[in-house]
């Protein structure tokens, strides 16, 4: 974000069309159920990430953000340098979970999910895989943190169990200098952060 940052790659893609947007130009919609975009799940597989996927994970984070490092929950995270969860579909890279220890949580770095690839479960099917594997690590509660602007992935984790849990107010627009314009045009100022409990085996 901010003067030095550009992210010219697609983020989102249109219900209506198909085509795929950028942040700013993206905009949400209110549809009853008969004229929703029809979801249709595709066949994804979760694996832990390997020396192989280095390259679609800088892809995917360079088309997210520009850069693989993350600013969020107070730190900052290398993805490459965390647990990254990848998904497939038909042998096809369509997304990551990069996930990190945080204050006895585990928290998520970064998910991305290519646009082709959205609406179609993929998201879902990350983030119950990170749940499961804080469980497996003996974590109590998976941690993420949005910017307010964001209210997809907002709206996608509360529907996915997660509660606020607290606002960092003014963090992001005091980071980047200013409150830039995000999702929809929105001034990016704080980032909202959500807890989901996980049930340890």
């Amino acid at each position: 974000m901010g003067d030095n940052v550009e992210v010219p790659y697609p983020q989102y893609r249109c219900g209506q069309c198909g085509r795929e947007l950028p942040l700013t130009e993206a905009h949400l919609t209110v549809t009853c159920n008969e004229h929703r975009p029809g979801r249709v799940d595709v066949a994804v597989e979760v694996r832990p990430a390997t020396a192989a996927d280095r390259h679609d994970i800088e892809d995917i984070c360079d088309r997210a953000l520009g850069e693989t490092e993350v600013d969020t929950l107070g730190r900052t995270f290398d993805v490459l340098a965390q647990e990254n969860l990848v998904a497939t579909s038909e042998g096809e890279f369509a997304g990551v979970i990069s996930l990190a220890g945080l204050g006895g949580d585990l928290a998520i770095v970064l998910l991305s999910v290519y646009p082709a690839f959205q609406g179609h479960g993929v998201g879902a099917v990350l983030v119950e895989a990170a749940a499961s594997h804080a469980a497996s690590r003996g974590l109590p509660a998976l941690m993420v943190g949005v910017s307010n602007d964001d209210i997809p992935s907002f709206s996608f984790y509360q529907r996915h169990g997660f509660a606020i849990e607290s606002v960092a107010r003014g963090l992001l627009a005091d980071r980047y200098g200013s409150a830039e314009p995000g999702f929809s045009g929105i001034p990016v100022r704080d980032e909202i952060r959500l807890r989901r409990s996980v049930c340890r085996p």
